[in-house]
């Protein structure tokens, strides 16, 4: 090989092109090279990994995949002069396609240690590397296989199956809780760390000290720096074991507003993971939309950035993410910016007169929410004297409305059934709200069993959670009392039946506006919600997230106990054909709705339906006979 050739070739190919001459010539003394001639089999799906990555010189490759239980194999992408492959497999684990040479093709091999090497010293070429591959694999995959089959289980995108032990940065800088902040310091520059694990005399981390903290708690509050790094670390410090999957530690890292985690593998430290580890894994993480967010400081400058972190739904969707995982980071997301113009609201006003806790209702409280449609809010304030009232309900009332406006503003509709912390309906005292739900369970009426429907799945969001906590024992106290109560749940549960013909087939709208379609959220998802509810409620259980509610009631005595792997599955399918469905109107520039046309799903799509159709009618038969004295 000749290696000025090489440099030549290499100086005008990104992201190689970025790179030193010095460092090129370097680079290029570990590069082999191989023939692969048209026709070869190069890398066989399932097969063994690929041990290089592959930069090809002259001719091209076709990538394919052939998805699990499908005989049809599916054109990924093809690589031509210039480009690479191998990365998802050398980085990954695993061999997830094949790829095959069409023309005579000669490829430089760069070797996986100096590769990882590479990616150790210059992130930017890495990061280069992964959005190309897993950008152009993406694309490809969602419009190839997610057009055929939007429900697919062996989704190939690393942030939903990748273990994070497979993507963690190898950790060198390691201290006890008796290092100096000085020697810590250096250790960090001579080990090009951004973070220092401190740990205990077995070990295992007990804090964390990154360059974050020694801006904010060494530099400006004057720590002496011989002192012991224990003084200015943070702790506890989260950790999670190296076999947890990537999206589980960027959840937790957003619900921890943290940036380091340390990974270990048997309670002993093996690494770190950071938000630009995500960043480079993903292209744009939840993260970094969850760090816009927390950096505004106005209505006006939030606004953009709330209503820009939903793109962050097309990458998920991109990515093959599962429904209830794309539904979990939209809530996170959604909660940042509520908390955010809360924390605006009480800077505009002024302290609050008395603690209070923000409700989140309905889907939002479920954290169920797909697209942003409109608010479900509530207030409760602590009990105060008569004569305080009149001045804290007023205090309320402005803040509840600036939160109306604030939220409009960023990209949150008012509640059209005015179910709002603005209503002063909404925004109560405590005893106030437990004299609404004492009401509404033991005069059961229609309007009081659909009120109660809604402020049932209620999640405290801001403030003091004790009110909110001591509303949800109020009224779990009640529910065992009144039976009737339960039955009016269950009446209003059977009577949304599933739109099924006597053959079989699927009721469609017969004509109207939405003629041929099918409103997915009001036939299939609220039943859904329905039974977890209901179920729940009857066992006195606390979850308020459909799958919560399932999982807690696995294995258990309730009628569903046996059915929770059927109604989750379900519950995912529907709601991630509603995501797509919503996703390809919001790309159209269209009103978001939740009606469907049948006859445009695939044929597995359509039986799944069916199949979650059949589910929802067989727990519904079954209510109707535990509850027939009270179905109508």
């Amino acid at each position: 090989m000749l290696i000025d050739e090489t440099v030549r070739f290499l100086s005008q190919v990104p992201p190689f092109q970025f790179l030193e001459e010095s460092l090129l010539r370097e680079l290029v003394q570990s590069l082999t090279m191989a023939f692969h001639p048209k026709g070869e089999v190069i890398l066989h799906q399932d097969g063994p990994i690929s041990e290089h990555l592959q930069i090809i010189k002259k001719g091209a490759v076709k990538i394919t995949l052939r998805p699990e239980g499908n005989g049809d194999e599916v054109v990924v992408d093809y690589r031509e002069r210039g480009e690479t492959f191998g990365l998802v497999s050398l980085m990954g684990g695993h061999q997830r396609t094949t790829i095959v040479a069409i023309q005579d093709t000669t490829c430089y091999l760069l070797p996986k240690e100096r590769f990882n090497e590479l990616v150790v010293s210059h992130p930017a070429i890495t990061e280069y590397l992964l959005q190309f591959h897993l950008t152009k694999y993406a694309d490809m995959t969602s419009r190839e296989i997610q057009g055929k089959s939007l429900f697919l289980e062996s989704s190939d995108h690393l942030l939903f199956t990748a273990q994070v032990g497979e993507i963690c940065q190898r950790f060198t800088t390691v201290v006890e809780a008796d290092t100096s902040i000085r020697q810590t310091a250096r250790r960090m520059a001579e080990e090009r760390q951004s973070a220092a694990l401190v740990v205990g005399p077995n070990g295992e981390p007990i804090g964390i000290l990154t360059d974050s903290d020694f801006r904010t708690r060494v530099v400006a509050e004057g720590q002496p720096i011989d002192g012991p790094v224990s003084r200015v670390m943070s702790h506890p410090v989260v950790s999670v074991d190296e076999q947890d999957p990537c999206f589980e530690v960027v959840l937790k890292m957003l619900q921890c507003d943290i940036e380091h985690v340390a990974v270990t593998r048997g309670g002993v430290i093996r690494g770190v993971v950071t938000n630009h580890d995500f960043l480079v894994l993903q292209g744009r993480s939840p993260l970094a939309f969850s760090e816009d967010i927390e950096h505004q400081t106005t209505l006006e400058g939030l606004a953009p950035v709330s209503r820009k972190a939903m793109s962050i739904i097309g990458v998920l969707l991109r990515e093959g993410a599962r429904a209830t995982n794309i539904i979990r980071i939209i809530s996170e997301l959604n909660d940042r910016v509520v908390r955010k113009v809360l924390e605006l609201a009480e800077r505009e006003l002024g302290p609050p007169p008395v603690p209070y806790c923000w409700l989140a209702l309905g889907s939002e409280g479920r954290k169920e929410q797909t697209f942003r449609t409109d608010q479900d809010n509530a207030l409760i304030y602590a009990d105060v004297f008569d004569s305080q009232k009149p001045r804290v309900a007023e205090y309320f009332r402005r803040f509840a409305v600036f939160m109306r406006n604030g939220l409009v503003q960023c990209g949150f509709e008012a509640c059209p059934a005015n179910y709002m912390a603005s209503n002063p309906d909404w925004c109560q005292p405590l005893a106030q709200w437990k004299r609404y739900f004492s009401t509404w369970i033991s005069e059961p009426t229609p309007e009081a069993v659909l009120k109660a429907l809604i402020f049932f799945d209620f999640r405290p969001l801001h403030g003091d959670q004790s009110l909110a906590w001591g509303l949800r024992e109020h009224f779990g106290r009640l529910i065992p009392d009144y039976p009737v109560f339960l039955g009016f749940l269950a009446n209003m549960l059977v009577r949304n039946r599933p739109p099924l013909g006597f053959f079989g087939g699927v009721a469609v709208e017969r004509n109207g506006e939405h003629k041929d379609g099918l409103n997915l959220k009001i036939k299939a998802v609220a039943p859904l919600v329905d039974i977890a509810r209901l179920f729940a409620l009857e066992k006195g259980l606390q979850q308020v997230s459909t799958v919560d509610r399932l999982e807690a009631l696995r294995g258990g005595t309730s009628l569903i106990s046996e059915l929770v792997d059927e109604l989750e599955y379900s519950f995912e399918f529907v709601t991630l054909l509603r995501i797509h469905h919503q996703y390809r109107q919001a790309e159209a520039g269209q009103p978001i709705d939740n009606v469907i046309r049948y006859d445009g799903l695939s044929s597995l799509e359509r039986q799944s339906l069916k199949n979650a159709f059949r589910l929802i009618l067989k727990v519904q038969d079954q209510v109707m006979d535990r509850y027939k004295s009270f179905i109508i």
